[in-house]
């Protein structure tokens, strides 16, 4: 401090600052930031239409980056051809690298068509090759898996964001309401969380899910798996608003406002709700993570979103055979950006629940 000036900070810079301090869950934060602006931007991160099949390229084997050939260095990655061959086991055709045939890996290419954000026609991808570029393998269709996992983040990870939101609506509104209210109200809404509480999670998902009309479109069932995700994952929140907004209700700023003619609405709109906000960020943050896991669970059980849509648990559906993973372990590759997602979300919002307290110690 400068000329015996004090600098005061706010409740939002405050929280900032000590976010700051927390370097892993920056990090995670940082991470998720790139992870969404890859789904958001898909189309342009994946090198392939990820609904185009190539029969003859069933099942191929993640290619490896090289940079030395039997020439010498190049200064471009490239990955080699493919050479197909017979298993004299199992008959299966089996990929082989072809030293002679180098396919360079451009960046900022030409590739298939698509619209940026649904809206601005395009055809640039970050990287694309003359030749077959299978950095992740392909799946039983031949389609490129490195494409479907960008492209299933799109769906993974926004089912988390709006099932959230929605969560947060409606239990930010009933727990508040329960927890000012009291009475028969409050009496009303905690037996309905304890009802909805009481059913196996999994079980009533697939319930529910299973319930959706099998005529309605890929658009429509991701709608109602996130909708279903939120109806029933709205009462641990609830149920903590409520007991936040008891423990201010009789504050001296609340029953002042009350004293000045201050109304039911204006006062939880006022001083109930923003006492509540960093509490909700966290245990938004901490949610996400199960709606993302619950929409996996439910496309990995043959109950969540259809084709042409894909998702990451729609693609570990192909991996539920033993023997499908014993002789193509890299269908398992996107269970590691769900493990990724999660971890992150679950640092960030450790670090989110001690920066909302920054007068803790």
């Amino acid at each position: 401090m400068k000329n015996g000036d004090i600098a005061y900070l706010n409740y939002r810079q405050l929280v900032w600052r000590r976010l700051k301090k927390n370097r892993l869950g920056m990090l995670c934060g940082v991470i998720l930031v790139g992870m969404y602006i890859v789904a958001i931007f898909a189309d342009f991160f994946a090198p392939y239409d990820f609904t185009e099949p190539k029969p003859t390229d069933r099942y191929v084997p993640p290619q490896k980056i090289r940079f030395f050939a039997p020439d010498g260095f190049h200064l471009r990655p490239f990955v080699y051809g493919l050479t197909v061959e017979a298993d004299p086991l199992t008959k299966e055709a089996t990929y082989r690298p072809d030293t002679e045939k180098i396919y360079e890996i451009k960046f900022f290419t030409r590739g298939h068509s698509y619209k940026i954000l649904g809206i601005i026609p395009a055809n640039i991808h970050l990287i694309g090759s003359d030749g077959p570029m299978y950095l992740l393998g392909t799946d039983r269709m031949g389609r490129d898996l490195l494409s479907r996992i960008i492209h299933g983040a799109r769906v993974s990870m926004t089912v988390g964001l709006i099932g959230v939101l929605l969560s947060i609506m409606i239990g930010s509104i009933l727990g508040t309401a329960s927890g000012y209210a009291g009475g028969m109200i409050d009496t009303g809404i905690q037996r309905v969380i304890e009802l909805l509480s009481a059913f196996p999670s999994i079980p009533l998902w697939m319930a529910l899910a299973a319930a959706l009309p099998p005529t309605w479109s890929s658009i429509q069932v991701y709608i109602g798996i996130t909708i279903i995700l939120s109806l029933l994952g709205w009462g641990g929140l609830a149920r903590q608003v409520r007991g936040k907004v008891m423990s201010v209700r009789d504050a001296d700023y609340v029953l002042a406002a009350k004293s000045a003619g201050a109304g039911d609405f204006y006062i939880i709109r006022k001083c109930l709700l923003p006492s509540c906000y960093g509490h909700i960020i966290v245990t938004a943050t901490m949610a996400i993570p199960g709606m993302i896991l619950g929409e996996t669970a439910l496309s990995f059980l043959g109950l969540g979103i259809r084709p042409p849509m894909t998702s990451w648990g729609v693609l570990l559906e192909e991996a539920q055979r033993v023997t499908v993973v014993l002789q193509h372990p890299w269908l398992l590759l996107p269970a590691i950006p769900v493990i990724i997602v999660v971890i992150c979300y679950n640092f960030l919002g450790d670090a989110l629940r001690d920066a909302t307290d920054p007068y803790g110690s």
